[in-house]
């Protein structure tokens, strides 16, 4: 190796101990010492200790904190960030690898006078600080809530608490959102800047789809904050805001477009997310969009002329912290030059130019040549398969506690399934629900893994469907009827005679005959018979009295009372004029009457069910008729006019609601005979829609609008200009109808109160 590759070496494995994000003078082995003098107060050891899922980091100072170090946090990559005031880093170092638990390492930087420790996690977990004296505790659990207790109430980011929904802590809280607002930064970046009502609430950002999804857990937002802000003319990569209320918990929503990556963090009460634009460089061999890359190395720049490729392997070791082994038959130089490249393409790129394949193990990366590889795997699987032949058998039982166990034991001898062996067993036992299983103890660890992902308590959903029916009806009905009558018949010459209204005034009069059989004389029954008979003066006089008092039935068509209820539908008003001796009378007639009715039916139907079970509730009637058979047979059959509501929910990752839903309300029109089932008005919808928690959804809608209008008139007379109102009646009528089917549905946690 040449002078010129050994200094390439040293360089780029002198580069791999440097931390992205942090100043190369902050992470020298040996920090200047003389500083720490000048400030009276300094970090002194850095001591870390685990104690079941909890890390503690204790730091030691030199006098006593007058408080506890301002802390954030950042989501990616996950860090915590904790800043110490007048105070020097005296440890002698910048960089600390750790790898306790979730913790990965430790940053301690210098600037000024102010030393800020970050903290590298594999995953966001929550966190206490307690400072008891020269000594700051830093506790860190990776499930649940910290062991150690902070007097000050620091934040925890992703820490979910009895403020979660659904418990009654998260009203007695009163966490809520104070403000949310939206400020372009100096570099084009959106940022969100969300005013937290405490510094414990939690939260939970992740990216879905195209989209940014911030979850604060237990938490109220005020109506006014409740809205969809367009903030597009900020000129960031964010187009539009949204802050709603979810239940429990608030949920904003972060719309970017184009290339974008985001950074979330919080300090105290404050939580920001930023989104900036991602400027693709034309030179760079992997492109990013949406915020993902399909590298996720920290970047390198390589560049050899006819280099051994182990001592680039090795160079690729140095600076990933990862243990490379290398076969013996890995041979041969290569020439590269890679600019700004993650470094796991860097080691795909060299392993792809000849020809190799890896395999890794926690922190240790095995390469050798693919047949290699492919080869000491088959005879590591065959050396397991012999194993699992010759292993002696055992015997476990499982406990199912939310399902069937004959449901687990199906499952587990279903066709093409790989948990058990060839020479495993399954026996159920249904009156204590338990599964035993007979199989090798590798074998037997599966079993326990997948039964304990899949017996789990189902989660639960309330449907509700609000069926809306709305009718307005109209009707008018206007009309006029003239009438003329004269009571002496007028000589027309030669013996010919007319008259005109004579029969107006005729007198009816109605007898009741008795019917008898003509043989035995005994009564069969009654039919009425009436008389007419011309009218004299008087008669006539009587019966314009009656007509004008409303009393008398006329040929002219008069409305008929009885005592003071009309049975003519119609509202009327009469005027007859009489000659001195009431031989000749002219009687005209107005009807008009307008009808406006409303009306409105709601029907609530609700069923709670489990998540992918199907449920259906109803109600109504069963209406029986006669049904005949081929042969002449009847018999009594039943067809049902119910109210009824059948849905399938499926709750998806992201809380949301996917519903496969169908909804009826029938109600008979008549009833018949003769063997055929009655008539139905059906009203139906089925659909399958996606909906979030507690949101509420119009899934069908049915409008109608019917009018009509009719005239009966005189013909001739009734076509008259003007005067074709008196011989005519004109009736409209309109009828609007609309029939809306609302669906809610609200996930029901554990402690069955709604989300």
């Amino acid at each position: 190796m040449n002078k010129r590759i050994g200094a390439l070496l040293l360089s780029a494995a002198a580069a791999a101990m440097f931390v992205p994000g942090i100043p190369a003078w902050a992470q020298a082995s040996d920090p200047p010492r003389a500083a720490v003098g000048a400030y009276l107060n300094s970090i002194r050891t850095l001591e870390v200790a685990e104690d079941g899922s909890t890390v503690y980091v204790r730091l030691t100072t030199q006098t006593p904190l007058a408080a506890i170090p301002a802390s954030f946090t950042v989501a990616n990559p996950p860090r915590i960030a904790l800043d110490f005031p007048a105070t020097a880093n005296g440890l002698g170092r910048g960089v600390q690898s750790i790898e306790r638990g979730d913790l990965r390492s430790a940053n301690i930087v210098q600037v000024d006078d102010r030393t800020r420790l970050v903290l590298n996690l594999a995953r966001l977990l929550s966190y206490d600080v307690r400072v008891e004296g020269n000594a700051v505790t830093i506790a860190l659990a990776s499930g649940g809530a910290p062991a150690a207790a902070s007097p000050s109430g620091m934040p925890a980011f992703s820490q979910v608490d009895a403020s979660a929904p659904g418990h009654a802590g998260a009203a007695a809280a009163g966490k809520s959102i104070s403000d949310i607002n939206f400020r372009r930064g100096a570099g084009g970046e959106g940022r969100i800047i969300v005013q937290l009502s405490s510094a414990d609430i939690g939260i939970d950002v992740r990216q879905q789809g195209g989209k940014l999804l911030v979850s604060f857990p237990g938490t109220v937002l005020p109506d006014n904050l409740r809205r969809r802000s367009d903030v597009t003319d900020f000129g960031t990569p964010v187009t539009y805001l949204q802050a709603e209320q979810q239940g429990g918990n608030v949920r904003l929503t972060v719309t970017p477009t184009g290339l974008w990556e985001h950074n979330a963090y919080q300090s105290s009460d404050q939580f920001i997310l930023e989104v900036k634009r991602v400027v693709e460089d034309p030179d760079r061999l992997v492109q990013r969009g949406g915020g993902r890359v399909k590298y996720a190395g920290d970047k390198l720049s390589l560049n050899f002329q006819n280099v051994d490729v182990r001592s680039v392997l090795q160079v690729i070791a140095d600076f990933t912290d990862f243990n490379i082994v290398t076969s013996d038959s890995v041979q041969g130089n290569l020439t590269l030059r890679l600019k700004d490249v993650p470094w796991d393409q860097a080691l795909d790129i060299i392993l792809q130019a000849k020809g190799l394949d890896m395999r890794k193990n926690g922190n240790v990366i095995w390469i050798a040549p693919g047949e290699e590889l492919a080869a000491r795997e088959k005879l590591i699987n065959e050396a397991r398969a012999q194993v699992e032949e010759l292993e002696p058998l055992q015997t476990e039982s499982f406990q199912v506690n939310y399902h069937r166990a004959t449901e687990i034991t199906n499952f587990l001898q279903a066709k093409g399934q790989t948990v058990l062996s060839k020479r495993g067993s399954v026996v159920v036992d249904d009156r204590s629900n338990k599964v035993f299983v007979t199989d090798v103890g590798s074998r037997l660890v599966d079993v326990r893994r997948v039964i304990t992902e899949i017996d789990v308590a189902p989660r639960q959903v309330l449907i509700e469907a609000r069926i809306v029916e709305a009718s307005k009806d109209f009707a008018r009905d206007l009309g006029v009827k003239l009438g003329y009558g004269d009571a002496k018949l007028k000589n027309l010459g030669n013996g010919a005679q007319i008259g005109f209204g004579h029969t107006n005034f005729a007198n009816t009069e109605t007898n009741t005959e008795i019917v008898t059989n003509p043989i035995t004389g005994d009564p069969v029954g009654s039919k009425e018979t009436s008389t007419i008979t011309e009218a004299k003066p008087g008669d006539v006089y009587n019966s314009i009295a009656h007509f004008l008092q409303g009393t008398g039935t006329q040929g002219s068509g008069a409305p008929v009372w009885s005592g003071s209820s009309l049975t003519n539908p119609f509202g009327s008003l009469g005027l007859t004029l009489v000659n001195k001796n009431l031989t000749r009378f002219l009687n005209i007639e107005l009807q008009a009457q307008e009808m406006d009715g409303r009306a409105r039916t709601i029907s609530s139907p609700r069923v709670l069910t489990a998540n992918n079970v199907e449920a259906s509730i109803e109600q109504g009637n069963e209406i029986p008729y006669q049904e005949a058979s081929n042969s002449g047979a009847t018999s009594t059959s039943f067809k049902k006019a119910v109210l009824a509501l059948k849905v399938k929910p499926q709750i998806t990752p992201d809380g949301r609601l996917q519903l496969a839903i169908q909804v009826n309300k029938d109600r008979p029109l008549y009833s018949i005979t003769g063997g055929k089932e009655p008539p139905l008005e059906t009203k139906n919808v089925k659909s399958d829609v996606l909906i979030e928690n507690g949101g509420t959804v119009v899934i069908g809608g049915i409008y109608s609008d019917d009018e009509k209008t009719s005239v009966t008139k005189v013909p001739l007379l009734g076509d008259l200009p003007f005067l074709g109102h008196l011989f005519r009646t004109t009736n409209k009528t309109k009828t609007e109808t609309e029939l809306l089917i609302f669906v809610t549905p609200r996930i029901v946690d554990e402690s069955l109160t709604l989300r």
